[in-house]
């Protein structure tokens, strides 16, 4: 089991722990808000599960039906991370409808937040720590499962504020207010992942800082060549594919050529992480610029 593997499994297990403290909470006080976190946090647990799924689809090696590999099984746990994020806002603003309609007091107000704040900060450090490893590993699944349970973060603070304004001014209807203004955030939150998730699916261009490293990287390996252009890049999970057109002299034996593509893909494969690299070879007298020369 890899280390991202590992990370999305206990993301589940911590899950549960956050989702039975929170439960645990509502059951003691009879808060909407309190309800709708813990509510949420089901979620978490369901995210955390699908990240786990996906991140062992992704590390399958190519095979003959995909000779590419699996990696954009990340991007697909995350936009179903993000429509779960969506899903859940919705329900909890059926819920906060209701409460207004009909809002009740809330019961032992102090042992429900002191629970509900515990979980909380379980939280935050879990999503920090996903979030951290995410972004080092290179894994959108768990990026997409540290914001998930940010997200929740953001829920549960909200949550506290609305249960202490309610004991503070004595209005029970703020109570289902406050869950519902929380719920339009984390809508906001699920739209924006699934947003990038599909910019994922869609082959988009590594940033162009990495671009740009990619091309410094070509312009300093790439000695006995004369030119490189047309290059191109694409994410696809945890993979960043490279591919360009390498100009050589035409009277250049293949055995210099290959030598000079091992001397760049070691370059590219040492420097960026997950790079895949695909170098076209052509002939100066032959070659088609298209692009702005590299070397």
């Amino acid at each position: 089991m890899s280390r991202t593997q590992k990370a999305a499994l206990a993301s589940a297990v911590v899950g549960l722990a956050v989702t039975g403290l929170k439960f645990l909470a509502y059951w003691l006080t009879g808060s909407l808000a309190l309800y709708s976190d813990a509510l949420e946090s089901i979620i978490n647990v369901v995210a955390a599960l699908s990240a786990f799924v996906a991140l062992r689809v992704a590390g399958l090696p190519a095979d003959e039906d995909h000779p590419y590999g699996h990696h954009k099984a990340e991007f697909f746990s995350a936009v179903i991370e993000g429509s779960l994020i969506i899903v859940a806002s919705l329900l909890i603003l059926r819920e906060a409808y209701y409460g207004i309609l009909a809002p009740r007091p809330v019961d032992a107000p102090a042992i429900g937040l002191a629970i509900n704040a515990v979980a909380t900060a379980i939280n935050a450090v879990w999503a920090w720590a996903l979030l951290r490893w995410g972004k080092a590993w290179r894994s959108p699944a768990l990026v997409a499962d540290g914001r998930h349970v940010l997200a929740d973060v953001f829920t549960s603070g909200g949550v506290l504020v609305g249960v202490v304004l309610v004991l503070v001014t004595g209005i029970p209807v703020l109570d289902p207010v406050v869950a519902g203004l929380v719920a339009l955030n984390i809508l906001w939150s699920g739209w924006k992942m699934v947003r990038e998730s599909v910019d994922g699916l869609m082959d988009r261009a590594a940033p162009g800082d990495m671009v740009g490293q990619i091309r410094s990287l070509i312009s300093l390996h790439g000695e006995g060549a004369l030119e490189a252009h047309d290059v191109r890049t694409r994410y696809a999970g945890q993979a960043t594919f490279i591919d360009f057109h390498l100009v050589v002299p035409g009277e250049m034996s293949v055995r210099e050529a290959h030598e000079i593509c091992d001397r760049l893909e070691d370059a590219l494969e040492t420097t960026i992480p997950g790079a895949v690299v695909v170098i076209h070879v052509e002939p100066a007298e032959h070659a088609k610029f298209r692009g702005v020369p590299v070397l």
